[in-house]
Formats: C-alpha cells, structure tokens, sequence
C-alpha cells in the first residue's frame, strides 16, 4: 500500500465558505454534518476547532480520490499545524475486504497509530466504511472523520456511524457501529464525478423522498434532473435534505432497533442483485438500490399495500433521470429466482429465518414488514425476470 508524505505546520485557514451544518443528536457523541462548498479546503481549521483535536491524523484514501483531492486535504491539514500521513487503497469494492483491511489495518499500525491518533476517510463509500471500521477496532477504537466525496457518501453511508467489510456470505456482514466525529460534505467534489456516480448516488437521494417526504419526492420530480446535471444549489438542497432526514433518524434508533431499518428500502433487493453480480463494478450500489426500489414497490403493489399509481411514479422518476428501473437495464446476467433468495437469507435483517423487507403503503409511507411470505417473493422475481427476458425461470 503506498504512502504518501508526512508534513506539519501553518497557520488555520481563514476563508470561510458558505455551509449548512447538521446535527447528529447522540447525547455525549453528537456531532455535526457540514454541507457546502470548499470544505476540503477548509477540513484542517475545522479539525482543528473540535474538542481536543488530533495533532497527528492517518488519512485513508482510493488511487482515484488521491488524484482529484488529496493534496487540498493535505495543504488543509498542514495549514492547520497537523501531521498526517496519507494511504491509498485501491478503488473498487475489492477494497472492503478481509484481506485490504488486514493490509491497511498493518500499514497504519507500522507507521506508529497511537490511541489519540486521528484517521481521516477521504472519499466514497467503500473508503468511508473501510476507514470507519479500521477506526472501530484499532487500539480498541480509534476517533475519525468522514470527508465524503461522492453523492452517494454524502447523503448515506458516511452519516450514521455504520462500519464495515464485505464477505462471501454477503455485503457489509462484518462491521461495527462507530460515529465519526465530524462529517464534511464538500459539494464541490460532486463536480468531479462520473455521470454514472452521480446517477447511483442520487437513488438514495430518491429514496429518503419515496421512504418518508413525498414532498421532498415532488420537489425531485421537478428538479432531480438539476441534481444529476451538476446545479451545485440542486445538489446542495438534496445533500442537506438527505442528510437532514438520516441524521433524526439515527438519533432516534442509532442501532438499527426499529425506525432506522426504514433507510434499507429497496436494499435487501437491491443486495441481492449486487452479492449476484460479484461486487464486479459491473453494477454500482445506487443502480442496484434504484432497482430494488422499484421491486420493493412492486411487491407493495402484489401484496395489496400501495398503489399501483405511486410504483409507476418511482419507476417514471427513476428513468427519468436515467436510473435503471429493470432488470433488463442492468448487466447481462442468468438472473435467478432461487440464487436471488438466497442471497437475500443471508441478509443482516433476517430474524428466526424470515425475510425482512422494508415495503411501502405509498410514496413516503414505509413501513417494516418481517410477514413476507417467501412464496411472493419468489413469485415477483419470476415475473421480473420473465418480464426482463433475462435468466432462468425454474424456481425449484
């Protein structure tokens, strides 16, 4: 794993950019989400301004991220008089395994990681979790700091504390509840993105909309085309929305008791068609959550729950702004019901051997339904594939 140099000194910065900050009430661990423009720039002044700030700071990164945002965080950082030293991972969900984390875990240990050492995730999701959980576990647990650069990040995974590695058995199966100290969400590194990034991080926008604020759904129907287009006021609004709604979600059930399983709509689907695919990067976490959006809807639908009316708006919505909304729109692949099914058994929200889904009575009205009867479900994959005119169709 190469690193990067280490450096200190300089003064804190003192421009200051127009942000929203958040906060994340969990008593004692509360801490805020910083939304706007510039705060990489600014990340080492407000480091620097927490309580009992870090003087030394391990930052982890991808080789892509290093490339578009690295030396900003480390001009920020020394300005701030903190040391740090920089690890690059390599980019890919490939990242979140046994074997990166082991390497990363080694790397910053032979560097000289001590207790009031600081780590920094600098990037997307993967680097968020795999950062998060090295935090968690290191020298019993370790402070750290989510500087989120994509969409997706920005709006989910680097809010909540939720750490973790992917297994064979399934995504995100080993892990830890560890909250940052601080979230900065610097809207500016959106403008870096692949369209195809932006699109996969605007399903989670999309579903904090469909799971529980229609009204925010409404004002995406007509502006969500500004947020995947790079309006930066667009962005701007959805990122704080999101983040917003994630944030009181978390303060009421931050370890996933009850309220916070809502956040999982269309993601025991959408996991499944990821654990299928291979975690390839031939399907991206937000294709497949937009897709098990719809399928989640869809078994709304069949169970007699919602509307047929709101499915089809999500589904309109969702290809509107380009989002995959069929499995015929994802990578050619002998999609299987039973093979799906199983995937979905090993999912972490599986209670006494039942399925659990998060299902809807309408657009913004989510609900935990742990009933399911595994026969509906085998029967919606059927007819989704049939429809698809993609895999295989025996079920037994």
């Amino acid at each position: 794993m190469p690193s990067m140099r280490e450096t200190a000194g300089g003064a804190a910065l003192s421009a200051q950019a127009a942000a929203e900050r958040l906060s994340v009430g969990l008593g004692p661990r509360s801490y805020d989400i910083l939304v706007g423009p510039g705060l990489i720039a600014r990340a080492g002044a407000l480091i620097a301004a927490l309580p009992e700030p870090p003087k030394r700071v391990a930052i982890v990164t991808d080789a892509h991220v290093a490339e578009l945002h690295l030396a900003a965080l480390e001009r920020a950082l020394a300005d701030a008089g903190i040391v740090f030293e920089a690890f690059v991972v390599p980019p890919g969900e490939a990242s979140k395994s046994f074997a990166s984390f082991e390497r990363l875990c080694e790397a910053l240990l032979a560097w000289g990681l001590e207790r009031k050492t600081w780590l920094v995730a600098l990037g997307g999701g993967i680097v968020g979790d795999l950062t998060g959980f090295a935090a968690a576990v290191l020298l019993r647990g370790l402070e750290f700091v989510q500087i989120p650069t994509s969409l997706l990040a920005q709006v989910d995974s680097s809010v909540g504390g939720k750490t973790g590695i992917n297994t064979a058995a399934g995504k995100n199966l080993v892990g830890a509840f560890h909250q940052p100290r601080l979230v900065l969400a610097d809207t500016d590194a959106l403008a870096s993105l692949p369209r195809r990034e932006l699109l996969a991080g605007y399903a989670e926008v999309a579903k904090y909309g469909a799971l529980g604020d229609e009204a925010f759904f409404a004002w995406l129907e007509e502006h969500g085309s500004h947020v995947v287009e790079g309006d930066a006021a667009a962005q701007m609004r959805a990122v704080a929305v999101s983040c917003r709604a994630k944030a009181a979600v978390v303060a009421a059930d931050e370890r996933e008791a009850g309220q916070r399983a809502l956040l999982n709509l269309g993601h025991t689907f959408g996991h499944a068609l990821e654990a299928e695919t291979g975690y390839t990067g031939a399907l991206l976490h937000g294709e497949a959550v937009a897709i098990g959006m719809v399928m989640a809807f869809d078994l709304s639908v069949r169970l007699g729950l919602c509307p047929a009316e709101d499915a089809d708006r999500l589904r309109r919505h969702l290809a509107a702004v380009g989002l995959a909304t069929d499995l015929s729109d994802l990578p050619q692949v002998d999609w299987d019901a039973e093979r799906l099914l199983g995937h979905m058994r090993k999912d972490k929200k599986v209670q006494d051997g039942r399925l659990t889904f998060v299902l809807v009575r309408g657009l913004g009205q989510a609900f935990v339904a742990r009933e399911v009867a595994e026969d509906q479900v085998r029967a919606l994959l059927v007819e989704t594939i049939a429809a698809s005119g993609l895999g295989r169709l025996a079920v037994g």
